[in-house]
């Protein structure tokens, strides 16, 4: 007797009672194999032929930053994706990030996929969760459904910070959501020198220090090229899925000295020239309509930005030097397409690859209207001291690993060029970003096709668009739930026929209190401005047919429209869970088991580098205490014996030429205090008392074998490290990844303690901050981080 060919026990088998080990075998069972007949469950394999697909989403860049857009940055790898495939000219995203990558990977409205802001906080309502529901299916879960490879590089940002420390839930990790393997940034920015803590699968990647030519970008390229190679030296048929999500162009801004030499003096022309060429070239390449005018400088407070020829000189100089910063960091995106593009050369596979290259949203006006030498500090608005420290005058450190920098708001309106506003408005300038799409095999153009595409198009339609085009099914259930309804649609009509009219007819959005609307041509745009309206907008009108920059407000023309499109707007708002919009201090809330992050921690010598979001708990707003615990500190040794933080922001502890020495580094400002050290030394204490006005005074206490505490060194009036400041988490014994002091990482490397290290306690005290001051310099930080 053999296999009935139904997947079970041949029905003719009689088996022992209690033997259901052997359930749903389909050979047959004797006693010995010489009785029986093997049996194995078919291998799930994609269809014949499926191709790869390899997603290259990139973070803040915006609509015509790449040469395929109007851009006269070097993109010659992207201009041969253009020249292969498509360019979707009406392509909208969400206005920032974490909503955006779970729209793109689920085809889920972002609220309704629980990311209606970024993956900071968690208020605790349905649509702000943070995390992807369970029954969300991801495009990684769907494809390797159907027999694909799944590899996901680079920033993910779709898990809440508080899940990124060890024994947290993964759920919402990338080898959580269908992916094979992972390497990158969980955060939602990092420093591309200095990454505060990388992830490969789902454990830290321990780094004392990084190699003296690290760039984080070459790092996450080289793990995307590598997986590729060796699922081909493994498998020679079997498709990839490849996510490969860039860091860049997320501030801080740092470029490769080789790459930043290149633009060095090519943009002294300023924003205006650069805003002109590029929508001079968006209208030769038919991008709009004929008469189509460009949106003017943005005027409105907060947002505005002036005409270049007004001026200094020394502005002029300064902050053509950060937009020098930005078209290196583009350039080298470009140049890590190439290195895709060359391992699928030699492999013969571009031409059965599906590659989609896009941006998260648009670009950004964080660097503030003069820009920033120090991007930690730029974040921490709201009512703090006037004389809070906003920049660091380190001209010549633009662009490297010592210092972080961000582009004023002018040149966020050139990338968004030609449209108004930046990232996290729901205006073009926010959600209109560029988007190739390239399959030579299947997706080859006509005849006088220029492959571009100016039907409406939103990120929750590119899941079903690739899987409509891979010829994949979508399984019905995930982890027995039945999986959620896309909201997405497929536009593959329209990239094979530049005819076809859009399928994607209308499209809610919302992020902020910021409101918006499409519908067959005609978007309902709101700017949220006074948090006591935030439930009362001002709506604004526009034709964007003939209009695509949203210059003209005609509201007061069409109140019917208005009103027609602002019901529609409510109606998407509960359907997709977009209620409440918050207007309160709920809008920073954190679950309250989180709590608990503020109790007393004991670190002992050897524990790897706290997670950056549990270090921060401990000081942030607050006085706290560092108590470290060694044997009796003998003549000759020193090192570290507690840091936290890096270039960026933050303070060390420690022993050099047998003294004691606390530095302080606030935003790029360092500050010292030091004592000699003396004998029968067996623990030191740091006191930081916190005062009103966002200030640290700290103390510095040696504490003998018999119990003793003796101050010996203060620092005062040093400015509060808060926001998303300390970036890197708390090292034990030495100064681990990016240094807190350049000197002394010059001088001593990561200056590990020769001595013998017990442990370090940090006992957390009261928040002394005003709520006021912490609850608007949070809700600034949460959306400028993503």
């Amino acid at each position: 007797m053999g296999s009935n060919g139904t997947g079970g026990i041949d029905s003719e088998q009689q088996l022992p009672p209690g033997a259901r080990g052997y359930d749903g075998f389909g050979g047959h069972i004797g006693r010995t194999s010489a009785e029986s007949t093997p049996w194995w469950a078919p291998e799930t394999k994609a269809p014949a032929g499926a191709p790869n697909i390899v997603v290259i989403l990139i973070d803040d860049m915006g609509y015509s930053d790449i040469g395929p857009f109007g851009s006269e940055i070097d993109t010659p790898n992207l201009n041969r994706l253009a020249d292969s495939g498509y360019r979707l000219s009406n392509y909208h995203t969400t206005s920032v990030c974490s909503p955006a990558r779970a729209a793109l990977l689920t085809g889920l409205n972002p609220h309704r996929a629980g990311y209606g802001s970024v993956a900071n906080f968690d208020p605790g309502f349905p649509g702000l969760r943070m995390e992807l529901a369970d029954d969300a299916l991801s495009l990684a879960e769907i494809l390797r459904a159907n027999g694909y490879a799944t590899h996901a590089v680079g920033k993910w940002h779709l898990a809440r910070d508080t899940n990124l420390a060890p024994g947290r839930t993964r759920d919402s990790w990338p080898l959580q959501r269908g992916f094979d393997s992972y390497y990158g940034s969980l955060e939602g920015l990092n420093s591309f020198y200095y990454p505060n803590e990388l992830i490969s699968d789902n454990s830290v990647v321990d780094v004392e220090e990084y190699p003296s030519d690290y760039y984080v970008t070459d790092d996450i390229t080289d793990k995307a090229v590598s997986r590729i190679k060796s699922l081909r030296a493994h498998d020679a048929d079997k498709p990839f899925f490849l996510y490969f999500s860039h860091i860049a162009m997320h501030g801080p801004h740092q470029a490769k000295p080789e790459d930043l030499a290149k633009y060095r003096g090519r943009h002294t022309e300023g924003w205006d020239a650069v805003r002109r060429s590029r929508f001079d070239a968006q209208l030769e390449a038919g991008f709009f309509p004929p008469g189509t005018q460009m949106a003017e400088r943005n005027t409105e407070p907060g947002y505005d930005a002036p005409p270049w020829d007004e001026l200094t000189e020394e502005e002029q100089l300064r902050f053509a030097r950060y937009q020098e910063v930005y078209a290196a960091m583009v350039d080298s995106i470009d140049q890590s397409v190439g290195r895709v593009l060359d391992t699928l050369d030699e492999l013969g596979e571009t031409d059965n690859t599906i590659i989609v290259f896009t941006s998260d949203n648009g670009g950004t006006a964080e660097g503030g209207a003069a820009g920033t030498r120090s991007y930690f500090s730029q974040f921490v608005h709201g009512p703090v001291p006037s004389d809070w420290v906003r920049d660091v005058p380190h001209e010549e450190l633009i662009g490297s690993e010592r210092i972080g920098v961000h582009y004023p708001r002018g040149w966020g309106q050139a990338s968004n060029t030609p449209f108004r506003f930046y990232k996290g408005q729901t205006f073009a300038g926010g959600v209109r970003v560029p988007f190739l799409l390239s399959w030579p095999a299947g997706l080859g153009r006509a005849d006088g096709d220029t492959g571009l595409r100016k039907q409406y198009s939103y990120v929750t339609d590119i899941t079903p668009t690739l899987l409509d085009l891979a010829g994949l099914e979508t399984p019905s259930h995930r982890n027995g739930l039945p999986a959620q309804e896309r909201d997405g649609v497929s536009i593959v009509d329209v990239l094979r026929d530049a005819a076809q009219p859009t399928p994607h007819t209308e499209q809610y959005a919302e992020f902020g209190g910021h409101r918006g609307f499409y519908r067959d041509g005609w978007k309902l745009l709101s700017l949220h401005t006074d948090p006591t309206r935030v439930d009362d907008p001002q709506w604004q009108l526009f034709d964007v047919e003939s209009d695509p920059a949203e210059t003209t407000d005609v509201a007061h023309l069409f109140p019917e429209k208005v009103r027609e499109l602002a019901e529609a707007w409510d109606r998407a708002a509960w359907h997709n869970t977009v209620f409440p919009i918050l207007n309160d201090r709920k809008a920073v809330q954190r679950r309250p088991d989180e709590r608990r992050l503020a109790e007393p921690v004991k670190i002992l010598a050897g524990t790897p580098t706290l997670e950056r979001y549990r270090s921060s708990v401990l000081i942030q707003y607050r006085d706290f205490t560092i108590d470290v615990a060694t044997h009796a500190i003998a003549a000759g040794e020193e090192g570290v014996l507690v840091a936290h933080g890096d270039p960026h922001g933050g303070y060390v502890l420690y022993v050099e030429d047998g003294r004691i020495v606390f530095s302080v580094n606030s935003y790029g400002r360092v500050a010292h205090t030091s004592a000699p050290l003396g004998a029968d030394v067996v623990g030191v204490r740091v006191r930081a008392e916190a005062t009103e006005s966002v200030r640290w005074n700290f103390t510095v206490a040696l504490t003998d074998s018999a119990g003793v505490s003796t101050d010996v060194a203060t620092l005062v009036d040093q400015f509060q490290l808060v926001g998303m400041a300390p970036w890197t988490g708390i090292s034990v014994g030495v100064d681990a990844r990016g240094p807190v002091v350049w000197d002394l990482r010059e001088r001593r490397g990561t200056f590990r303690f020769t001595g013998r290290l017990r442990s370090v306690t940090y006992t957390p005290g009261p928040v002394r901050v005003p709520e006021p001051v912490i609850q608007e310099v949070e809700e600034l930080a949460e959306a400028m981080a993503d």
